[in-house]
């Protein structure tokens, strides 16, 4: 089990070029960033990625040629910082797969992998212009005869969880919203962790209630302190909103060649996540765990 523990770099060898890397947390909350900028670094090619939402790591691995095909029911920072210009981009102009499913739908779609069904009903999408253009089926319930959504089990080769505790095995605990963590867990055929701290088992054993994630599921642990920084770990720090302000405002003067800047001074030049944590700077890093501090009772 202690053979779990791994520095970002091993556990990236885990992500093979093509694969389906499902992200967990939910738009810009409990982001596994850490790992994903270590794909980055590590220049991975041709990648699927899914998330319930995305945020801007979406518009990273396309202006990068990291991914071409998405799937999701949002992507962007968020309405304050409007459309997302690479992205649309992209997709506009065919060199980008946009997937879209409602949020429920996708999430059941994780939960039909997790269970090992090909596909769970639903009404989400009857109506929607969206049943027509991705995978979904109609039918009939056989029981009652109402129109029914049929979506497709969705099973990733690798999911990529950042949570807040986790035991050497990698027995995981969530604090506030899991989102789909755990369906995502399940449904992949490999499973990462990046967690804020690595605790003893006994600690997980005694509120073992909370755990949300059992070690069966884990291939790989990695401590990572601020793991999901600039995005918020809820408890722990919050999200750098200035951070994403200077982000936007690169994009909106430079288009992907803002994007791409972007990748260059925080993931490649610092060549760490511990890197991009310096550049950074104690101050910053301090006043975003006092918001979280303060959000919490």
């Amino acid at each position: 089990m202690i053979g779990k523990i791994a520095e970002l770099g091993e556990a990236a060898e885990l992500v093979r070029d093509g694969e389906h890397v499902a992200i967990g947390g939910c738009l810009y909350s409990r982001t596994p960033w850490a790992m994903l900028m270590e794909l980055l670094r590590a220049h991975r090619r041709d990648l699927v990625l899914s998330r319930s939402l995305m945020c801007f790591e979406a518009e990273l691995f396309l202006a990068r040629d990291a991914s071409r095909t998405l799937i999701s029911s949002w992507v962007g920072i968020g309405l304050p910082w409007g459309i997302p210009k690479v992205f649309r981009a992209r997709v506009e102009s065919g060199r980008a797969r946009y997937e879209e499913w409602s949020h429920l739908s996708l999430g059941l779609r994780y939960r039909a992998a997790a269970i090992g069904v090909p596909f769970l009903p639903t009404k989400s999408l009857l109506g929607s212009d969206l049943l027509d253009l991705v995978g979904a089926k109609r039918m009939d319930d056989p029981f009652t005869g109402e129109p029914l959504c049929l979506v497709p089990a969705l099973a990733p080769d690798v999911a990529l969880i950042h949570v807040q505790r986790c035991d050497a095995a990698g027995n995981a605990q969530i604090d506030g919203a899991p989102y789909m963590d755990r369906e995502l867990a399940a449904a992949a055929r490999r499973v990462i962790l990046t967690t804020e701290e690595i605790v003893p088992t006994d600690e997980i054993v005694a509120t073992s209630d909370r755990t949300a994630i059992p070690h069966f599921l884990v291939d790989a642990v990695v401590e990572v302190p601020f793991g999901s920084f600039p995005h918020e770990c809820y408890g722990r720090y919050e999200a750098w909103f200035e951070h994403f302000d200077a982000y936007q405002a690169a994009v909106d003067a430079d288009g992907e060649d803002g994007a791409r800047a972007y990748v260059e001074r925080y993931v490649d030049e610092p060549g760490s996540f511990q890197g991009f944590l310096d550049l950074v700077g104690d101050e910053t890093l301090r006043r975003q765990q006092q918001r979280a501090a303060e959000l919490v009772p």
